[in-house]
């Protein structure tokens, strides 16, 4: 009978897609060009073309000019979108956010398109999105920041985007089903920013009980998404149930077969996660109540997201035992959904090294082909389908990670990124599906991410080619412009992003060193080499662009962040000497260095706490609600969460706030108690201040602590060339 329930919601669901195919493609890639365009895209025109044939990958577009209006064809509203992107880029010369703030650049005239173009997909896949990003970028968002991002994903040609908005709601009504109360449900769920590393099994409760409300409203926003991604060629991926189960759940089925999976980044005993072995009969019964439940509120597209172990411990490390809880999970899967796929993140066989090649075959062996794909999810770095035999047959997406807890650096090494890409196309065998982005967090190297999708399509243009349009669409067509992004991308992004790095600024004071392993301030770059671009970029007329003027605030708060560094060291010397005029003198160039990066941060709201901390506020109107979330926004960001403190600044970002009123307040703190005890004669003792820092973090993650914002002037042009003029001498001596 259940099977008979769930084919009628599959029924239901194959109506919401049915709804959205009965629209016109030509209409739906229209009202995407008048959300980006405004009356501008009166001057594009879209018409349906058939597939591309004989090819892996169906997808296509074309591009010409006629009776002075662009024409962009495609087989459906995604590959139109990837066009309109194409000729936005290309002929143009602008470039469309992922962010709804940022104002599109739109030049007075389109030019034509001298010779038709057509252009076909590569590979079927695009995925995008990282269980992180929903934590360390979106948990604050509303529809209208989604509204932008699903255009953005459309533009740039994402057709399998990872949904899992909203799921506590579901998992709400099934653990309600099951017998738990109220206030055991919610109080299991953690803060909104930490949820994803609640799906993922890593912690339970933490900033906990989740809002009533919460609940309510991301069921809503997550209908949304789910229907503007359908109706704009996508397949959202969805999630299932992976395991994950509250610890109470014995308390009302004893039979149960669960374990502990363990204390997850010294969060404590209290934060620990239960996981239910999928060979137990109440696996499949929790499946079913969940896919039925989820499918009511949202549909599906028979592609679930499903990870049983990140980051943490299987049961047992027997290869027939993991084989059996692949084959077991696979089962339950389809028994509800008999054309379901399972999407799975390989991260964990990257991250514990426990996972030999051995344990990873038995447990790909116990699915059937055709019925996984596996997220090769830091290519960047260490490509996987190389040490599994190409995921022994598995489907998988190449993807590129570049960014870790949503940091702010630059960092990335596109020229490797291509020629692992096109090795992989050439070597990696017909299971080689498609490629994506998995970063964990946004605000900055979004051309890095673009530059990915680009590879999905055959372009006919090389690497080159492609960072001169970066240069033309983000700055303007000069000479000047091209020779910066040349600078940048010859020289400056050559090092692959590691889990992570910040500038020291934003590092926990020290004498030597980094303050922690999540704040290495290292680049295989000389700060004068960035100086140059920045300069270069200095020089042009940016013509009110958003993206000129957000390079400019980003490669100069980089280039004054390294600078920093050069500060501290010569400070840590002057400690050595026991200089005391040396170090106050060094001591107050460090303060005053850091307001100035505080300053020039202040000139682009990307770069601001306001944004983060007033859109927690505004998800609720109760009073003690927007402190709740707004407790649970400032914990992500500084201190992260947990009774240790091992991933205290992981989530670091350059927002100018943070970088006056929390980095800044530790440095002065540092510098003052350094100053304080070579006076005194005594030894800098740095466990005893990390300590006082410690509770310094915890305490200013209390709301009570007072916001103060500093609004953008609207001058950032002029703030970068005063900064330049200030700093462009020091550093090059």
């Amino acid at each position: 009978m259940s099977r008979l329930k769930y084919l009628f919601l599959a029924l239901i669901s194959l109506a919401f897609c049915a709804d959205a195919l009965a629209e016109s493609e030509t209409r739906i890639a229209g009202d995407l060009a008048q959300r980006i365009l405004g009356n501008k895209a009166e001057m594009i025109e879209f018409t349906e073309i058939p597939p591309a044939k004989k090819s892996k990958s169906p997808d296509i577009f074309t591009l010409e000019s006629r009776n002075g209006k662009i024409i962009i064809g495609g087989n459906n509203a995604n590959s139109m979108a990837v066009g309109l992107n194409y000729y936005l880029k290309n002929y143009a010369g602008t470039t469309v956010s992922w962010y709804k703030d940022d104002a599109v650049y739109i030049p007075d005239s389109f030019p034509a398109v001298e010779n038709k173009i057509e252009v076909k997909s590569i590979v079927p896949d695009r995925f995008f999105l990282n269980y992180c990003t929903f934590g360390y970028t979106m948990p604050w968002w509303k529809w209208n920041d989604w509204e932008r991002l699903i255009d953005w994903m459309a533009l740039n040609g994402v057709n399998m985007p990872l949904a899992i908005t909203g799921q506590e709601a579901v998992w709400y009504n099934v653990w309600r089903s099951m017998g738990l109360t109220d206030e055991e449900v919610r109080g299991y769920f953690t803060g909104p920013a930490h949820l994803p590393w609640h799906r993922m099994c890593n912690i339970d409760s933490w900033q906990g009980p989740l809002p009533m409300e919460w609940l309510e409203n991301q069921k809503e926003l997550q209908s949304k998404i789910v229907e503007r991604e359908r109706q704009l060629g996508m397949r959202p991926v969805l999630p299932a149930f992976a395991g994950h189960v509250p610890s109470l759940l014995k308390k009302y089925r004893p039979e149960a077969r669960t374990s502990d999976v363990g204390d997850w980044e010294s969060f404590g005993k209290d934060y620990e996660c239960t996981y239910l072995c999928p060979s137990d009969p109440l696996y499949t019964e929790i499946q079913r109540l969940f896919l039925e439940e989820q499918t009511r509120l949202y549909g599906t597209d028979h592609i679930y997201g499903i990870d049983c172990f990140n980051e943490v411990a299987p049961p047992s490390w027997r290869p027939d035992s993991l084989k059996m809880i692949a084959s077991s999970v696979l089962k339950s899967l389809t028994s509800v959904d008999p054309k379901a796929r399972w999407l799975q993140m390989a991260w964990f066989f990257y991250y514990d090294k426990r996972w030999t090649t051995d344990r990873i075959k038995a447990f790909l062996s116990g699915i059937p082909k055709g019925r996984m794909i596996n997220l090769d999810y830091y290519c960047d770095n260490k490509p996987l389908w190389k040490i599994t035999d190409n995921f022994h047959g598995h489907d998988y997406i190449w993807c590129f990670l570049g960014n870790f807890g949503g940091t702010s650096f630059l960092m990335g090494n596109p020229k490797q990124v291509s020629a692992r890409i096109a090795e992989c196309s050439a070597n990696g065998g017909n299971n080689f599906s498609g490629l994506g982005s998995t970063l964990e967090g946004f605000d900055l190297n979004p051309y890095l991410h673009e530059f990915i999708f680009d590879k999905a399509w055959e372009r006919p243009l090389t690497d080159e080619q492609t960072f001169e349009t970066i240069a033309r669409s983000r700055s303007g067509n000069s000479k000047e412009a091209r020779a910066a992004w040349k600078i940048i991308f010859d020289s400056v992004y050559v090092q692959r992003t590691g889990c992570s790095h910040a500038t020291l600024n934003c590092s926990r004071p020290c004498l030597t060193g980094n303050g922690t392993q999540f704040t290495r301030a290292e680049h295989k770059y000389l700060n004068t080499t960035l100086l140059d671009a920045w300069e270069l970029l200095l020089k042009v007329d940016g013509n009110g662009r958003d993206s000129y003027e957000f390079d400019l605030v980003n490669i100069g708060r980089q280039v004054l962040g390294n600078h920093f560094s050069v500060l501290r060291d010569r400070f840590y010397k002057a400690y050595l000497s026991k200089n005391i005029d040396s170090l106050q003198t060094l001591g107050a160039q460090m303060r005053e260095l850091n307001g100035d990066i505080t300053a020039l941060l202040a000139c682009h709201p990307t770069f601001s706490l306001h944004r983060w901390l007033e859109d927690a506020r505004e998800m609720s109107n109760d009073p003690q609600l927007k402190d709740y979330y707004e407790a649970n926004a400032r914990t992500l960001i500084t201190y992260w969460g947990g009774t240790g403190t091992h991933l205290a600044d992981y989530a670091n970002r350059a927002y100018a706030e943070l970088n006056d009123q929390f980095y800044g307040e530790r440095w002065n703190r540092f510098i003052d108690r350094v100053i304080a005890d070579v006076k005194a004669g005594r030894k800098f003792n740095q466990k005893e201040f990390t300590e006082s820092i410690r509770e310094f973090e915890r305490s200013w993650a209390n709301p009570s602590q007072q916001r103060v914002y500093y609004i953008p002037d609207g001058d950032g042009v002029a703030t970068a060339r005063r900064l330049f003029a200030k700093y462009a001498p020091l550093i090059r001596s």
